[in-house]
């Protein structure tokens, strides 16, 4: 063994919030902005990329391996500004050769000029917004695109050579039933993406859609839990292999970047409200758009909710997150992470097991069932209130 073996660097993921939208979805609660003026675009690009430089000073140990544009909406932001923005996190920080670069996009905002870009810039992952394929209900809900639009943004993202592809869709809309759901999930898969994430609408207060949400016509809790497991059952007829509770997958096309958040490994974001984990501390950006560009021009701070977590906390967020996959938890690793008993876990483990809602596996992983990823919540309520009292 040489005397000075080289020190290996830490993954770490990077999320880019990039905060302009064409219009709000009637169920959107991100932080975003419909304005889209040159002081706004150059304002925030000029604030995330002199961000991004002061932050690369800081992590020396470390090598980006999955970067993530989301939003908002990164295609209405434009191809210039992401390229400009990435290219300043490859002079900042050392971005492995392999790492998986992904942005988010709106059908409508697709354009060849965007995909040649991006793809010459070294993009190559697409998530695109779809929700579902009737444009009557994609009306109800605010979105700017139609299905036969979203068609057509796929084709172009093939001809433009990204072999990455996840949609985006959304059940229990207003006006959608579960037979409207399995069509959209038809449609879909002729379109052949390597990955699917399918959310459950959540009516959000202080959205649109939570002013009238009695007058809307929304799926009851029954029917969107029949929405869901009707997503794992017809997806994995179809080779796509559920491994995060919304989130499926053809063999090998797992969002790297997103196993960071269950996994618990470090990410730094950047943009206004964006959160990061990193150095043993979590922070979140201000939610001000004009405030962050006025703040990162100036000096003055522009984080807020800066937390030192404790073992304990760690632990917690350990069942947490990884009991949304599919591969779930590790005893062994959890007794040695944290040094905390797993045996009073398991006992409320096993009642679950005698309840179809969990399993264990032959390596002695456990993790939820389809009916217990509906009840997760609750059971991770559980499990976190017997972990506190050993």
């Amino acid at each position: 063994m040489p005397l000075f073996a080289k020190k290996h660097k830490i993954p770490l993921g990077i999320y880019i919030h990039v905060p302009f939208c064409r219009s709000k979805c009637q169920y959107c609660d991100f932080y975003s902005v419909t304005e889209k003026n040159d002081r706004l675009l150059d304002g925030y690009q000029d604030a995330v990329c002199t961000h991004i430089k002061e932050a690369g000073i800081l992590a020396p140990d470390y090598v980006v391996d999955t970067i993530y544009f989301g939003g908002g909406t990164p295609s209405f932001f434009g191809a210039d500004g992401m390229a400009a923005i990435l290219t300043t996190i490859r002079k900042s920080f050392k971005v492995s050769s392999s790492a998986e670069i992904s942005f988010e996009a709106n059908p409508d905002s697709v354009s060849d000029r965007l995909l040649r870009r991006l793809r010459s810039e070294g993009f190559n992952r697409v998530s695109l917004g779809i929700q579902c394929d009737d444009d009557n209900i994609l009306k109800k809900i605010g979105r700017p695109h139609n299905y036969a639009q979203a068609v057509s943004a796929v084709n172009r993202i093939r001809r433009f050579g990204f072999k990455n592809l996840s949609l985006d869709l959304m059940y229990g809309l207003p006006g959608q039933s579960l037979q409207d759901w399995e069509k959209t999930l038809a449609n879909v898969l002729k379109l052949q993406p390597e990955h699917i994430s399918c959310y459950g609408l959540k009516v959000e207060e202080g959205t649109p859609l939570y002013e009238y949400r009695e007058f809307c016509n929304l799926a009851d809790d029954d029917t969107q839990a029949d929405m869901y497991l009707s997503a794992i059952e017809i997806l994995g007829r179809h080779g796509y292999r559920q491994y995060e509770i919304s989130n499926f997958c053809r063999k090998g096309n797992v969002s790297r970047h997103n196993l960071k958040y269950w996994n618990g490994d470090p990410y730094l974001g950047f943009g206004p409200n964006a959160s990061s984990d990193f150095g043993g501390q979590r922070f979140t950006i201000i939610r001000d758009l004009e405030g962050y560009i006025r703040n990162m021009k100036t000096g003055k701070p522009v984080l807020q909710d800066v937390q030192t977590i404790a073992p304990r906390e760690r632990a917690g967020e350990y069942l947490m997150m990884r009991l949304r996959t599919v591969s779930g938890i590790d005893p062994k690793e959890y007794e040695k992470k944290y040094l905390l008993p797993f045996a009073p876990l398991e006992r409320n483990l096993i009642q679950c097991k005698e309840r179809g809602l969990a399993t264990k596996t032959f390596d002695g992983r456990w993790h939820l069932t389809p009916n217990g990823f509906l009840l997760s919540n609750s059971i991770i309520s559980d499990l976190l209130l017997i972990q506190e009292q050993n």
